[in-house]
């Protein structure tokens, strides 16, 4: 049975106001699922996003001359499974668990429509989302260590105005307890199929409740739009500064414990795996120091001719601070200028001028440091999944007499 909010409950959402974020909203016909890659909605130009499976990636040059935000037409899209088109006038937000008072169970939790999200008090913020396996390829094709899993080059983030309500106001409302230990939001899209036949169940994964307390958002619109349906409509949840998998896209549903909780993606999945890594290391969190260019692999320049190199840098630790760039495979290396916002979880852009003085295919290389004095290293240790590869990219480009 569906537990009501209280007297206290409703007046505080009454008092807050609302501004309804879905007028004129139409939701596609079921046909439109059915896109350049099944289960993806939006198109996919080959100019703006490459194919990867059920995931398209980036193109890094469609982000030159953007500005700071990732447009959504060429904002990566990672799906386990595919995305859902949800009503949004029949969805609920369920929050449930031995976290909040009176200890509801799931299906009794205090329930909140998207009309009940819109009267809080609504909060922007400009984080990056990136997949923990963005430049997976580079441990096959740099290090000769392969990794399953979907083949990112560097076009597995973005960096978007996210804009929603605290999640922990809305953990507030439901009744936090002092003692709530973890949150784990649960997204709405297809159960995920294990390698043996059997179901991992919905795509989850717990947090602490520091973290859940802090900066954490419900997100219901994206870069001033009401969010995309591949991108988590009608709400998702960003978690600023950690990896892709704990930012569930299309939430239904939040559990609030008294102790730790525990979903495959933070288990047998999203943690470091290998040689080098510790039997217990413990999953995933932030994200790691890169850098890219707004360049693909193969780009043509010709020897005299001056261009002005592009890229950004990112960390979910601390902000980048400087950028050098190698335009010779690593063996001499100048500072780039970095200009514009360097916003804390997002990015900071960076550009140098070059005139190529010699035909043939050249390396271009760019190494981060961020505030902390962390670099980005030249080999990274290997691990099984993948996972978090934040070594300096070497970026063949074409140079024609």
């Amino acid at each position: 049975m569906e537990r009501r909010l209280t007297r206290r409950q409703t007046l505080k959402l009454a008092a807050a106001g609302s501004v309804p974020l879905l007028t004129g909203l139409r939701l596609p016909p079921a046909a439109r699922a059915a896109g350049p890659v099944p289960g993806i909605v939006k198109d996919l130009p080959a100019d703006l996003l490459i194919p990867r499976g059920t995931n398209a990636e980036m193109v890094w040059t469609a982000m030159s001359g953007q500005g700071y935000l990732t447009p959504y037409d060429r904002f990566f899209v990672r799906n386990h499974t595919r995305t859902p088109i949800v009503n949004p006038a029949t969805w609920r937000l369920e929050l449930f668990g031995t976290g909040l008072r009176g200890q509801p169970r799931r299906g009794a939790g205090v329930k909140l429509s998207l009309k009940d999200l819109e009267r809080l008090e609504r909060v922007t913020a400009t984080v990056a989302v990136e997949c923990a396996g963005n430049g997976r390829s580079y441990f096959a094709t740099q290090q000769g260590t392969p990794a399953p899993g979907t083949a990112w080059t560097l076009g597995g983030i973005g960096v978007a105005e996210w804009k929603g309500v605290l999640l922990r106001d809305v953990l507030e409302l439901a009744g936090v307890r002092g003692d709530a230990v973890d949150v784990m939001p649960e997204g709405l899209d297809d159960p995920v199929p294990a390698a043996d036949g059997s179901s991992l169940g919905n795509v989850r994964r717990p947090f602490p409740i520091k973290k859940a307390l802090d900066d954490v958002l419900i997100a219901l619109e994206m870069n001033g739009k009401t969010l995309p349906f591949d991108h988590g409509f009608p709400a998702r949840i960003v978690v600023p500064g950690w990896v892709g998998v704990a930012n569930i896209k299309w939430v239904g549903s939040i559990r609030v414990a008294n102790g730790h909780l525990s979903s495959p993606w933070n288990t047998t999945q999203y943690r470091m795996v290998g040689p080098t890594y510790p039997a217990d290391a413990p999953p995933l969190t932030t994200r790691p120091l890169k850098s890219a260019f707004e360049l693909t692999p193969g780009a043509p320049f010709k020897v005299g001719q001056p261009v002005v190199l592009t890229g950004r840098a990112w960390s979910g630790e601390a902000r980048p601070r400087s950028v050098r760039v190698s335009t010779d495979g690593g063996r001499t290396w100048q500072g780039a200028k970095t200009y514009g916002a360097n916003g804390d979880g997002a990015w900071l852009r960076w550009e140098l001028p070059w005139t190529p003085t010699t035909a043939g295919t050249v390396a271009l290389a760019a190494q981060a440091t961020d505030r902390l004095g962390h670099q980005q290293p030249d080999v990274v240790p290997f691990n099984r999944d993948g996972y978090l590869f934040d070594g300096i990219v070497r970026l063949p480009v074409r140079v024609a007499a």
